[in-house]
């Protein structure tokens, strides 16, 4: 009978003439050299490793955005909050603009404003002072900033008044698109051969807050209180002159005296924002909140909360994102809203269709 170290020997030396020569019986340390893999399996492994989430990777970014925005206040505090400002009295003003279906207005009024720039340019001009005034800053040129409102409150006077019929029985719409018509044209006119008169209309066309001062900030902070004292206190009034003029002239409101106040104030608003920070971003603001608005109140009403939240939302988001990477405040904030609209009007059909099922 075989004892147990004979029968391991045994075991042992059947296992090695089993074994292909120069084999080890048991390996006892793992091979030098791992299985190739295939190229296909080395992409793979590569491109699952690229888009895999990294937490931290984000964290990054966006500790990095809130720092570089940071580090910017301090040399743009002025345009930021000048903008903001800016944007909620834009924003209010343009939930009457877009409740009385008048949105072209904003347009007109924009390029009637800078047509008065262009003939305060011009006088400057004539009077020897043109480059003192094409040096100067935005909000720094009296002349530019008392010409531009003049002519924003003349244009939304004369579209009220376009509005009854009042001139020559031409309807609203019509008169403000002769307004921006003749603005327009004569605006490129009249400073055609001005040295500066060009590209000051440029500048204006561009939409640039860079450059606005602590004066504008009072300005538009004080015009943002006024806007949203005025949609506050008097509620009721605009709402029904905004959507039925016939019934607010029923009940004893003085119609006449409220469309031209109310349409005075917008011109002043539109005249000092296009000054300031130009067409697009002045015309953007205008509409582009309060449609926005409209898109998810379902009554005027809520619409002067909503504009001016949605404005400062998107205007907040639009200067940080610029500021990270380097583009202009004023187009990023306007592009921000622009493509909010088609977003939040495809969420509303949505929603109704979901509704509808659902009943």
């Amino acid at each position: 009978m075989l004892t147990l170290p004979t029968a391991r020997v045994v075991l042992i030396l059947a296992l090695t003439c089993l074994l292909p020569a120069g084999a080890a019986p048991f390996p006892t340390t793992a091979p030098a050299n791992p299985p190739a893999r295939s190229p296909l399996d080395q992409a793979v492994e590569e491109a699952g490793a690229a888009t895999e989430p990294a937490p931290a990777a984000r964290a990054d970014d966006a500790r990095g955005t809130a720092h570089s925005f940071a580090s910017s206040w301090a040399l743009f505090r002025n345009s930021y909050l000048t903008g903001w400002f800016m944007a909620v009295a834009l924003s209010l003003v343009g939930v009457l603009v877009v409740a009385r279906d008048q949105i072209f207005i904003g347009a007109a009024l924009s390029q009637a404003s800078a047509l008065g720039v262009a003939v305060a340019l011009l006088l400057g001009t004539w009077a020897g002072h043109g480059a003192a005034d094409h040096d100067a800053p935005a909000a720094g040129a009296p002349l530019t900033s008392i010409m531009a409102v003049a002519f924003a409150v003349g244009a939304a006077l004369l579209t009220a008044r376009g509005g009854h019929g009042g001139v020559g029985g031409e309807s609203h719409e019509a008169v403000t698109g002769w307004i921006f018509l003749v603005s327009a044209s004569l605006s490129v006119l009249l400073i055609s051969r001005s040295p500066h008169g060009l590209e000051e209309i440029q500048r204006l066309a561009s939409s640039s807050l860079i450059g606005a001062t602590a004066a504008d900030v009072w300005v538009f902070a004080a015009m943002a209180v006024v806007s949203g004292a005025v949609a506050l206190l008097f509620n009721r009034r605009i709402l029904l002159l905004a959507t039925d003029p016939a019934m607010a002239a029923a009940v004893g409101m003085r119609t006449g005296w409220w469309s031209t106040g109310l349409a005075a104030w917008l011109g002043v608003v539109v005249g000092l924002s296009i000054r300031v920070s130009g067409m697009l971003y002045t015309f953007g603001l205008l509409v582009l909140p309060a449609l926005l608005a409209k898109q998810l109140c379902r009554e005027v009403r809520p619409m002067f909360l909503a504009a001016p939240v949605a404005a400062l939302a998107a205007t907040a988001a639009g200067f940080v994102l610029a500021d990270r990477y380097d583009f202009p405040p004023g187009q990023m904030s306007v592009a921000l809203l622009a493509l909010l609209l088609p977003a939040a009007r495809l969420t509303r059909a949505a929603a109704a269709r979901l509704s509808a099922r659902r009943w």
